[in-house]
């Protein structure tokens, strides 16, 4: 099997290797057709490309920091830790990125609503604020079990002209609000544009998702090499859906000299199955209209999942994260809830940032791997999102654990 993956698109059929593509009915095929020779043809258009540069300038903050994490380095010992400070970004996350690029396309495209799915609320926030600015309808639909843990992430979206509709059937998390925002898409396909908000779901998604959040990687591997005059020997990211990481990973992805970590939540344990380490432990599958490593129960439907960051507990992931674990240019690696509460209480106590649980799951797998190497080696984790939105729910359920009596 081929081993070059830099500038690895989907074929014509959005499938990276054996994953991806569109399993849809041919009514809804149409509809994704369309979408795909839309942004086809806007996304190289110059005036496309100026204005979202503009707003990634001028409104995001673009671009973001690369940060050398000293004191947590010295802390732990071992290899220097940057972040690729994704959480300065306006509304807190890399979700912005995308949100940005889909709600722009949609406009384009004549569409006078974007709905979308969200888990931690990191896409809702953003979508509703791209939808603001730009002057369309927002719907989120998001898990009743998610609302409750992030509800400074729901009272946002309605501060911004969001409507959040609650889902109340089965787990009530990520995997429901996908299926609950699709069906209420699938009720007007004319008017609406359906803003996923990760590298998954039918083609054309996870390619257009890649390319917005791309600059990720492409502003951190310009910066890290002024700062430090070479390339990080380790790249680390959390996967969910897989969006914050692809973003970074797909700049670095020909330099074969950089090691590239993708870090799964391993949840509570994986004896009960309270876990969501798909690309660890699942096997390929179709969920939400796309091929991937899916965790499936005997019957081979998506199996229940688990994870304390709410943006991460899906039993699906991008088809190209797929693809980049079975030609071994990525190693997918677990930390589970209590290795990532730690991470989040010291990187607040050590470095003053508080973390979103999210990514607190690639900063402890970081520290881990620092531990390991030596001073002279570097790692540069890409920080997606900042903590507001947990504290919370840590504070209730973890407060001994971070500090709070």
């Amino acid at each position: 099997m081929e081993t070059t993956t830099a500038k690895q698109i989907p074929d014509t059929n959005g499938y990276f290797g054996e994953y991806g593509g569109a399993y849809l009915p041919p009514e809804l095929l149409d509809v994704m057709n369309d979408i795909t020779s839309s942004y086809l043809k806007l996304k190289d258009s110059e005036e496309f490309k100026t204005e979202l540069k503009r707003l990634n300038k001028h409104y995001t903050g673009r671009p973001s920091p690369v940060y050398h994490a000293r004191s947590l380095s010295n802390h732990i010992g071992g290899a220097q830790i940057y972040f690729k400070r994704e959480d300065l970004n306006h509304t807190g996350a890399h979700k912005i990125n995308h949100c940005l690029g889909e709600v722009l396309l949609a406009k384009k495209m004549g569409k006078t609503k974007v709905i979308a799915e969200t888990g931690a609320g990191q896409h809702g926030v953003a979508l509703a604020t791209a939808a603001a600015l730009l002057g369309l309808e927002c719907e989120i639909h998001m898990g009743e079990v998610d609302i409750k843990k992030e509800y400074p992430n729901v009272i946002r979206m309605k501060i911004l002209g969001a409507k959040v509709i609650p889902v109340s059937f089965g787990l009530k998390t990520l995997k429901e609000a996908v299926d609950s925002a699709f069906m209420a898409y699938m009720k007007d396909t004319k008017n609406q544009f359906y803003a996923i908000g990760s590298v998954v779901g039918p083609h054309p998604f996870p390619m257009m998702v890649r390319d917005f959040q791309q600059i990720v990687g492409e502003e951190a591997k310009e910066q890290f090499y002024e700062k430090t005059g070479k390339l990080p020997d380790h790249l680390v990211a959390c996967v969910g859906g897989g969006s914050n990481a692809i973003g970074l990973f797909t700049a670095f992805l020909d330099d074969k000299n950089v090691q590239i970590h993708g870090v799964e939540p391993a949840g509570k344990d994986f004896k009960t199955g309270n876990h969501a380490a798909t690309l660890t432990l699942g096997k390929p599958g179709v969920i939400h209209g796309f091929k991937c490593y899916l965790l499936q129960d005997e019957k081979g439907e998506p199996s229940p999942v688990h994870s304390i960051a709410s943006g991460l507990d899906y039993p699906g992931v991008g088809p190209q994260h797929s693809y980049l674990k079975d030609i071994k240019r990525v190693q997918y690696k677990t930390i589970n809830d209590v290795e990532a509460i730690e991470a989040f209480s010291t990187l607040s106590q050590v470095e003053g940032i508080i973390p979103a649980l999210e990514s607190a799951h690639a900063i402890a797998y970081a520290m881990k791997l620092a531990s390991k190497l030596d001073k002279d080696q570097t790692i540069l984790v890409n920080l997606s999102g900042r903590g507001d939105k947990d504290i919370d729910f840590i504070a209730e359920n973890y407060g001994d654990m971070v500090g709070i009596d």
